[in-house]
């Protein structure tokens, strides 16, 4: 008997519609009207990224898998995932949703047993890795550690656990090293008056390292 796949239950709501909705960017030109939303196809990424299947796993309710696929990579490459979540992080700081007391920590990932056979001349492909402003790192963030090629997750997060940055090393880098690089990486624009929230040591913001 054929399983049936977990969807809908984590797709947006229209609350959640409608505060993205605003944000999304506008066609360029009038055309016939597309066979699936933008909605369906942005549930479709958020499904696949929470459960981690192949691409082409992605459930038919959502639309075609290409379809979804091909909107996700040309968002990455143009930089529209890192300004809707900008744009959200400084609307949920605007309405006092950030707590700015930030916690760095990480995490060790176990690479696929094909993660290292990609090939060497990648930035010669049709589409190269990575999107605008986050180059491919020479690495592809694979380390050697006790637990073979590994990957690590620099993470940054308020108390009300919201990802505020993210950085992605090989395993075996230290997080000591990289703790300055997560915290440059936060982004939260300032919607009305006021500064941003000073840096560790400028007072105000406080930084936790867990160990």
């Amino acid at each position: 008997m054929a399983s049936v796949a977990v969807t809908r239950r984590f797709d947006l709501t229209d609350g959640q519609w409608a505060l993205l909705r605003p944000l999304l960017p506008k066609g360029k030109k009038a055309g016939r009207p597309p066979r699936w939303s933008r909605r369906q196809l942005i549930d479709g990424i958020r499904w696949r990224v929470r459960t981690g299947t192949p691409w082409r796993d992605v459930p038919d309710c959502y639309g075609h898998w290409r379809t979804v696929y091909g909107l996700f990579r040309r968002w990455q490459r143009d930089g529209t995932w890192a300004r809707l979540l900008a744009a959200l992080q400084g609307r949920a700081d605007a309405a006092g949703l950030i707590t700015w007391d930030v916690s760095v920590d990480s995490t060790v990932m176990r690479a696929h047993q094909h993660a290292a056979g990609a090939r060497r001349d990648s930035h010669q492909q049709v589409e190269p890795p990575g999107g605008v402003g986050d180059a491919e790192p020479d690495d592809h963030a694979l380390g050697r550690s006790r637990g073979g090629l590994t990957t690590k997750l620099h993470l940054a997060c308020e108390q009300g656990r919201k990802t505020l940055s993210l950085l992605v090393t090989g395993g075996q880098r230290g997080d000591s090293p990289q703790f300055a690089a997560v915290l440059g990486r936060i982004r939260v624009p300032r919607t009305g008056a006021g500064r941003a929230p000073p840096g560790p040591g400028a007072g105000g913001q406080g930084i936790q390292q867990p160990g």
